[in-house]
């Protein structure tokens, strides 16, 4: 039988469960959204690539706007749970830092795409979650954290909000930095976040280490 004959009867492709046709569509959707936003992603080309008709899109989602939603919220989810993770784990104060930065930089490493959404702005992130909104919550968290410490040194607690602010957004701001960067090392990030957070600029340390734990 001649090949082309052949290839003309080869089996049809498996049909998608609707559970698995949706995760294919959230997997493609947030590939295209981290690489050209949410106003530069189509219906069209979320499609396109997906191989499907764009009835399919809007059966499962209701149109791109219900996608994003969803890749949003499941992001959201996955980094407040290493956040809080290692917030939760107690210890002192510099070895939580620490953690913490790990953690964010760790979800950086290993959902590129997800955080590359986060950072994004649009409309639809507003009403979902957007990643300041998040950061916000995590530096609630650190306040007390800071307030005791403030305690302890004389220091005035009714500061510990601002400082806190100060500190969360400093590790979230070089985290966008390190995704494009991808150098130096995770842990040498770290290491230089907890110097300047714990020392300050006076008394930064020539070549910082993490805990040794």
């Amino acid at each position: 039988m001649p090949a082309d004959s052949r290839a003309s009867k080869r089996a049809p492709r498996a049909r998608m469960t609707a559970s698995q046709r949706r995760e294919q569509l959230l997997a493609v959707s947030r590939g295209l959204f981290a690489g050209k936003g949410f106003e530069g992603t189509s219906v069209e080309e979320i499609a396109a690539t997906a191989e499907v008709s764009k009835p399919v899109v809007y059966e499962h989602f209701g149109g791109k706007e219900g996608i994003y939603a969803v890749i949003v919220d499941r992001e959201v989810q996955a980094l407040t749970s290493v956040l809080t993770g290692a917030l939760e784990e107690g210890g002192h104060p510099k070895v939580m830092v620490e953690r913490t930065a790990l953690a964010l930089l760790g979800y950086i490493e290993d959902s590129e795409d997800g955080f590359r959404i986060l950072v994004r702005d649009s409309p639809v992130a507003q009403a979902t979650g957007t990643f300041s909104s998040l950061i916000g919550d995590v530096a609630t968290q650190v306040e007390h954290i800071l307030a005791d410490e403030f305690r302890r040194n004389g220091l005035d607690p009714k500061a510990a909000p601002l400082y806190a602010q100060m500190l969360v957004g400093m590790v979230a701001l070089t985290g966008q930095y390190w995704l494009d960067a991808q150098r130096p090392k995770k842990t040498e990030v770290a290491a230089h976040l907890v110097n300047l957070a714990w020392n300050g600029l006076a008394g930064m340390e020539r070549r910082p280490e993490l805990t040794k734990r």
